[in-house]
């Protein structure tokens, strides 16, 4: 039998036991569940009658258990560093679940671990592996939209959340919750090269005090502007992904799909001078002769990734030493957006993590 690595959840609420446990069965080949802890007692014992493995409500307990070779970081925002340094002390590698930290300044803790312990340290940006993210970013490194100058990522609803991820005290907010995942496209997006950042946090509909609506617009140094919403305030649907370039823009609603209207890539698109003399009414260059083609093609990135290859990835980094496509400078670098957003709307402060 191909060995295994064997896995402990800390944490068992929407993440641990909604995301983390069913990620990991798709991957039973490689990754097994062997613990779990939940400081909730008839959470932890329901858990572990479900799926059958040895559950903890104490911590301390939890990680003397020795049968674990990776702990899956999943409990609440603020406790997030402290438990990865825990586990990672404990001889464990581990799974930081985002946000990583409050701060960048926060998770300086996590540059040392990762020096003290190489390759044991893996930063949950799981939505890279997003289907239309990749495919999205292979359309416009064909070239066939030309250079993009402004790229939309918007998750937009109205929502009267009421829960702790609604409240400052616990970390709370959209910037820590959706903000990861969509900063990290953007940076990946812009190649991690920012020129400037300009953000406006506000709370419209939910019921606590922390951010609900996050509006981030980051310039990169080449030009490009990366405009991301996230907005729990807007009764109106969007578009998740816009990208406007000289040749051609593409949309995608629901990421199932993609909608394409670009210029026929035969055509040259020639400067020409300007008209100053009289209008010849709404008669512009070329305009009516311009080839257009318009197509929608469903969303099937060359990179045959998705959801679940965050696990698969982990695995194989542990199990075959193979490199992990997520780098620690990378998610700290969502980090330093977030300081960015934060010190630009004051009054959203959250509180530094528990370390």
């Amino acid at each position: 039998m191909a060995k295994k690595v064997k896995v402990g959840i800390w944490g068992l609420g929407r993440a641990g036991a909604g995301m983390h446990t069913p990620e990991i069965g798709v991957h039973s080949d490689k990754l097994e569940i062997v613990a779990a802890c939940d400081i909730d007692a008839d959470r932890a014992k329901a858990y572990g009658e479900k799926h059958n493995v040895k559950v903890y409500t104490d911590p301390e307990e939890f990680l003397k258990d020795g049968n674990m070779e990776l702990v899956a970081v999943a409990t609440r925002s603020l406790d997030h560093l402290r438990h990865t340094r825990q586990a990672m002390e404990a001889g464990y590698a581990a799974i930081i679940e985002k946000p990583l930290a409050p701060s960048r300044k926060d998770a300086e803790i996590l540059v040392e671990l990762n020096k003290k312990y190489p390759g044991k340290l893996f930063c949950r940006q799981n939505r890279r592996f997003e289907p239309c993210f990749q495919h999205v970013r292979e359309i416009i490194n064909s070239g066939l939209l030309g250079k993009i100058h402004t790229i939309k990522l918007q998750r937009n609803n109205f929502s009267r959340r009421d829960d702790w991820q609604t409240l400052r005290a616990n970390g709370g907010g959209q910037l820590c919750n959706w903000g990861p995942h969509l900063i990290d496209h953007a940076l990946q997006f812009l190649n991690y090269e920012v020129e400037s950042v300009w953000s406006k946090l506000s709370l419209i509909a939910a019921l606590g005090d922390a951010e609900d609506c996050v509006k981030i617009c980051i310039k990169g140094k080449n030009g490009c502007l990366v405009d991301i919403e996230i907005f729990d305030g807007n009764a109106l649907s969007t578009n998740v992904y816009e990208v406007y370039g000289t040749r051609g823009a593409l949309s995608s609603t629901d990421e199932k799909d993609i909608k394409l209207r670009y210029v026929e890539p035969s055509y040259k698109l020639i400067k020409t001078p300007v008209n100053n003399g009289q209008p010849d009414g709404f008669i512009f260059a070329d305009n009516a002769q311009i080839p257009w083609r318009r197509e929608t093609i469903m969303t099937d990135p060359e990179l045959k990734v998705n959801m679940n290859s965050f696990y698969g990835c982990v695995a194989d980094s542990l199990l075959e030493g193979k490199a992990f496509p997520i780098k620690l400078e990378e998610a700290l670098a969502v980090l330093e957006i977030c300081d960015i957003v934060r010190s630009q709307t004051p009054g959203f402060e959250v509180p530094s993590a528990n370390q």
